[in-house]
């Protein structure tokens, strides 16, 4: 299983409603991709790294669930709406489980 982690940064003019837009759109993906086991989103807690406002969790079956996410139509349309909404940085790692 191979677990990819997002922390996203946005602009100081996205609003929190935005914020729950990205939440919504990409948890929504569960319901048309194949391959995930489990997907997280939700906005960040923490007080340390408070810049980075959403947060992204999927895990997938094998590397070639997150090879076709990669890819899919639907993952680039969530990725579109995310810079369209005033992403700034991104961090993402992925971890074999």
């Amino acid at each position: 299983m191979i677990q990819r982690t997002v922390l996203l940064k946005f602009a100081e003019t996205t609003t929190q409603e935005q914020f729950q837009e990205v939440v919504n759109r990409f948890t929504a993906l569960k319901d048309v991709l194949t391959g995930i086991n489990e997907i997280y989103a939700g906005l960040n807690l923490a007080e340390k790294s408070k810049e980075y406002q959403v947060i992204l969790m999927v895990r997938f079956e094998n590397q070639a669930a997150l090879d076709a996410y990669t890819a899919n139509e639907d993952h680039q349309a969530v990725a579109a709406f995310i810079r369209e909404v005033g992403r700034v940085d991104s961090i993402g790692v992925d971890i074999e489980l």
